[in-house]
């Protein structure tokens, strides 16, 4: 099985870690249960802290981990949740960023949810890779790592052995996407159908794009922007918006993605 190992980290909003706790787990269980067949478990996951001794979570709920990190001795998966005080988390946590460091070297892959991408990016493993982060961190992330490729627009990133995912609810889109790379698709759908969830969501636009693309000088973009703000609740024609505009939706494209940086 798919050795898949959950950093519980101090003050986290739980659902980054049992969410994805849960969809590794139910994969190949959930689905088969429902329909009657042999259940085919994928995974082997365990939750890990520091120390191995609970974590207070946000909302105040404990977490009882598995063990601690120095008891891991290999993993396939490495999974870091949302963090909370950025800079007292890592300043805090400066053994588990070598701890990550050296089960990425030796083979395992690192994911991070919401602001997990933070940890991930002081282990320096992220620079000149592309991630991504909760869109309210934007600035505080490119800020802190600008060596970082920061795709604020994308609900997932994928660096091959690197994944980032946006917020909260990202890291039930980022595990299940995990579950589609590492055993395929059909067990991806059916552990999405299980639990009620939706594939296939790829951008944090239609939540984030005026929180975080207004730091520009386009007037036209800005107004663009506005527009569709005014608008959000209507469906969006982007070839009226262009023309209510009086640019082609062609140059319309290519001055938003210029000024704010949305790929």
């Amino acid at each position: 099985m798919i050795k898949v190992t959950i950093l519980a980290i101090h003050n986290t909003l739980a659902t980054t870690v049992m969410g994805p706790m849960d969809v590794f787990f139910q994969s190949g269980q959930l689905w088969n249960f429902i329909n009657g067949i042999p259940l085919t478990p994928y995974f082997d996951v365990e939750i890990v802290s520091y120390d191995g001794k609970p974590v207070k979570c946000l909302n105040n709920a404990f977490i009882q981990p598995h063990r601690a990190i120095d008891a891991v001795t290999e993993t396939d998966l490495i999974l870091i949740p949302s963090i909370n005080d950025i800079e007292k988390t890592i300043r805090y946590g400066k053994s588990s960023l070598q701890w990550l460091i050296d089960h990425y070297h030796r083979g395992a892959s690192i994911a991070s949810v919401c602001t997990g991408a933070f940890f991930l990016a002081e282990t320096g493993l992220l620079d000149g890779k592309t991630a991504t982060t909760h869109w309210g961190f934007v600035d505080q992330f490119q800020q802190m790592y600008p060596q970082v490729n920061l795709k604020p627009d994308r609900i997932i990133t994928d660096e091959g052995d690197l994944y980032c995912a946006g917020a909260l609810g990202a890291g039930i889109d980022l595990s299940v996407y995990l579950v589609e790379k590492h055993v395929g698709h059909e067990v991806a759908v059916q552990i999405s159908k299980a639990l009620i969830h939706d594939m296939g969501r790829n951008s944090q636009v239609p939540y984030t794009v005026f929180q975080f693309q207004k730091n520009h000088t386009d007037e036209t973009i800005k107004a663009s922007q506005e527009w569709i703000e005014e608008n959000y609740t209507r469906e969006i024609d982007f070839d009226d918006v262009s023309k209510n505009l009086g640019i082609s939706r062609r140059t319309l494209e290519r001055r938003f993605k210029k000024a704010t940086g949305v790929n």
